[in-house]
């Protein structure tokens, strides 16, 4: 068994977990009852990641605090809001995860200070150690007293006596990492303070210090408590974060800061660190996009594994096993720790360990259903799997009576709609006008840094196979076709078509699609029209290739419209449009293009952009001419994915898989 190493048991302190693998802690929004117990979506959702076979479940973060800092209950799990009703739901979820031979720890928040999400900050004011700007809003955050520092300090005992009695096999503190209150004190630039929460580093981790010798006094030595750890911060100033690659003076913890801390942090009693780096001001590196490396945290998981003598666990994108495996085996970590991978498939794990690696699911670090979702909606989802945090609810429902289905289209809202049928026990059929299923992930995934979403193109060919969906490709469907086929069903998901428009000499005018596949050579110098998400990573593409590239965007900002959900990906797009080098002209319209020539207008004024050709990616246009033919024709039938109306890969996945399950 190759991947046999990342299954052997691993201790920390003194529990005993079965494998190297655990569920990183992610938010759980949604996951609370109302009195910041588990309900029953949340209780679901760590079970199966348990059953998929997770040596370590990591839950999101809990509040031991609604007092000093509001929270907006039941926003998040409390285990010192109502203890009653907290044991009781997490006694229900931790004896179900016990069940499949897991462990679980709970993470416990010390507070967000001035990093707390706009939509869950309550009406008083942002605490922070010092009066320091707050994250996201203009506004200036009040200094913690020690009385509260203490009262907060208290409530780690209290939350962390109730988790024992809830069955947790341990604790997670959140943590000096990230930028999170406790974070902030042990930060000089965020900490001012002249008293013994403040000043030298042993003062200014004082407050981590107190806490896990709390839980240490209420629980016993041998209980568990870990630590969510970043020994570096990307912080360049407040609201600034450094690129990678990019060189500048670090504002937040450098290196041997980190060393440091991480030395102290362990001999006050902390059992594991699990490592990363980042903070909200360089966010793109706690919560990595598409566009960081995978893998990116080895390098410093590594220097703690070196520092320390705790295990110290690993998470950033590490979803590729022989990654994964390598870190075991050359000392980077003890633990391979998965957050949004998990919530791709739940399964990965028993996946791996019975060799069935292309039966995973992959995530594509999007963040659309996950950190997105928890910024915009305080809820948690995937995007590429409909049933993450909704197991229960969007459980497959058995067919009575087989359907035979046929679905136009192998896009992804094609793929899960007849992957979704099959499972379910109807009899579908495949259409797919090109050579290959994928749809739009085909050109979406030519950059190097999107290599995921041929991954899921290929994943879903795979399970179409799996169920032996007969997948017909380089086929038309016609409106004669559907109605000679004697379907009880037709899905009808045929996609979007690029969006153009004449600017001249048209044969150096190319559509970004045709670029990302190769089927157009732009030249050396190009042009993008659009500064949406196609035409940034088109021109991020295209710079890596050693193209010259200028985006010109009508709007007056890049990514002002359908740009990621989440703003790590966001906020990280946008400084590595000019840090590559690309040029921006913002409110700039097209007009003609002609002799290598551009012309544009700004401001009124037209001036002319040099280049070899012009790439467009200004949108896309729904394809639905089939769906209207047959509409008044078969009397159960229904449009999916962009077909439908041109969105992003969640809303088609989630569309299908909406629809699929219940004809």
């Amino acid at each position: 068994m190759k991947y046999e190493k990342l299954f052997t048991p691993v201790q920390i302190s003194s529990v005993t977990i079965k494998n190297r693998f655990s569920m990183a802690p992610m938010g759980p929004l949604g996951l609370a009852d109302a009195e910041g117990g588990f309900n029953q979506r949340g209780i679901d959702y760590y079970t199966e990641r348990a059953k998929g076979g997770t040596g370590l479940i990591i839950t999101g973060v809990s509040f031991v605090d609604n007092e000093v800092e509001e929270h907006g209950m039941p926003n998040c799990p409390c285990p010192t809001h109502n203890p009653v009703q907290f044991v009781r739901t997490s006694r229900e979820m931790t004896e179900r995860i016990h069940a499949y031979g897991a462990k679980v720890f709970i993470q416990m928040s010390g507070g967000f200070g001035r990093v707390t999400i706009p939509t869950n900050l309550g009406e008083f004011p942002p605490v922070a150690p010092s009066p320091i700007p707050h994250r996201w809003l203009d506004k200036t955050c009040r200094e913690l007293t020690v009385e509260e520092i203490h009262k907060i300090v208290k409530s780690f005992g209290d939350g962390a006596y109730n988790a024992k009695r809830a069955g947790f096999d341990g604790i997670q503190i959140h943590a000096v990492h990230e930028g999170y209150l406790i974070d902030q004190f042990a930060i000089a630039l965020f900490n001012q303070r002249t008293d013994e929460y403040g000043g030298s580093l042993e003062n200014r981790l004082r407050f981590a210090k107190e806490i896990v010798e709390e839980i240490k006094s209420r629980c016993g030595k041998d209980y568990p408590v870990t630590l969510r750890y970043s020994p570096k911060s990307f912080i360049k100033d407040f609201r600034e974060g450094a690129l990678p690659g990019e060189e500048f003076e670090e504002k937040g913890r450098d290196l041997d800061e980190g060393i440091e801390a991480a030395k102290l942090l362990v001999s006050y009693g902390y059992d594991a660190l699990d490592t990363d780096v980042g903070s909200y001001d360089s966010w793109w590196w706690s919560h990595p996009p598409m566009y960081q490396e995978k893998g990116l945290y080895r390098p410093y998981a590594k220097l703690m594994k070196e520092t320390v003598d705790v295990p110290i666990l690993c998470a950033g994108r590490m979803d590729n096993p022989d990654m994964a495996l390598a870190a075991i085996e050359d000392g980077t970590c003890d633990i391979i720790s998965m957050g949004r991978p998990l919530l791709a498939d739940p399964d990965y794990v028993n996946k791996l360990r019975a060799g069935k690696v292309k039966d995973i699911r992959p995530c594509i670090s999007c963040h659309e259903g996950c950190m997105g979702r928890i910024q915009e909606y305080s809820m948690i989802n995937c995007a590429v799997n409909p049933q993450a945090a909704r197991e229960r609810y969007a459980a497959y429902t058995p067919v009575l009576r087989p359907k035979k289905v046929l679905v136009v289209g192998g896009g992804i809202a094609g793929c899960e709609a007849a992957r979704v049928l099959a499972i379910r026990g109807h009899q579908p059929v495949l259409y797919e006008k090109g050579s290959r299923l994928g749809g739009n992930l085909i050109p979406g995934g030519a950059p190097a840094f999107k290599e995921d979403d041929i991954a899921l193109a290929d994943w879903y060919a795979g399970q179409l196979d799996k169920y032996r969906v007969p997948v017909h490709l380089n086929t038309t469907v016609t409106k004669e076709m559907v109605l000679e086929g004697d379907y009880d069903t037709v899905v009808i998901a045929t996609g979007s078509t690029p969006k153009v428009f004449r600017l001249g000499d048209d044969d150096k005018v190319f559509t970004a699609a045709d670029v990302l596949t190769g089927e157009k050579d732009c030249g050396e110098t190009v042009v993008v029209v659009g500064g949406g998400l196609v035409g940034c990573e088109t021109a991020l593409h295209l710079v890596d290739q050693g193209k010259k590239v200028t985006i010109v965007e009508a709007l007056p900002k890049i990514l002002a419209l359908n740009g990621p959900l989440c703003h790590a990906n966001s906020e990280m797009l946008e400084r590595l449009v000019p840090f590559k080098g690309i040029e921006v002209q913002c409110g700039a319209m097209v007009k003609s293009y002609a002799d290598g020539q551009l012309n544009v207008a700004i401001d009124g004024a037209e001036t002319q952009i040099p280049c070899d050709s012009v790439v467009l990616a200004v949108g896309y246009r729904e394809n639905n001419s089939l769906y209207k033919e047959l509409e008044f024709e078969v009397p159960e039938i229904y449009l999916l994915g962009d077909a439908k109306h041109v969105a992003n890969i969640m809303y088609g996945i989630w569309d299908a898989f909406e629809v699929a399950n219940h004809i």
